[in-house]
């Protein structure tokens, strides 16, 4: 599959992940002052929008951003707490579905559910052991 490039424009560059050491080295060169983030970029053979994202990033990480932002730990935390929501409510529809089956199997009446119910005590001819020890547990 080529990619077609057109007319003024440039080819599109393949992502590329960077590790947080290379980060924080890229964002101290734009905070020592000497050079703009375009020409760090440059430099580093970054997009600028990369570079600007990464320099906001870590301005909020430091407390100076806007406020109301948060930082990288809240919004991994936050990624965190909506997965494990999104799971929860999938679990409690299971639970919903597997309450209305049982419910619906039970209200039919059948013998097997009847015969499934236990009296007690049991219908025997003498008390034995194991009504006696099924007592103690109940009582």
């Amino acid at each position: 599959m080529d990619k077609k490039i057109r007319k003024g424009r440039k080819a599109r560059r393949q992502r590329r992940h960077f590790d947080p050491a290379f980060k924080a080295e890229a964002v101290r060169l734009c905070k020592v002052g000497d050079r703009t983030i375009a020409q760090v970029a440059v430099d580093l053979d970054l997009t600028e929008t990369a570079l600007r994202a990464w320099v906001k990033r870590a301005e909020v990480d430091a407390g100076e951003g806007p406020p109301g932002a948060l930082t990288t730990d809240e919004r991994a935390e936050l990624a965190r707490l909506r997965r494990e929501n999104k799971r929860l409510q999938m679990e409690r529809e299971i639970l919903k579905e597997a309450a209305a089956f049982f419910a619906k199997e039970n209200s039919r009446g059948s013998s097997s559910s009847a015969r499934r119910r236990r009296t007690f005590p049991p219908p025997c001819c003498a008390p034995c052991s194991t009504c006696l020890v099924a007592a103690s547990t109940l009582g």
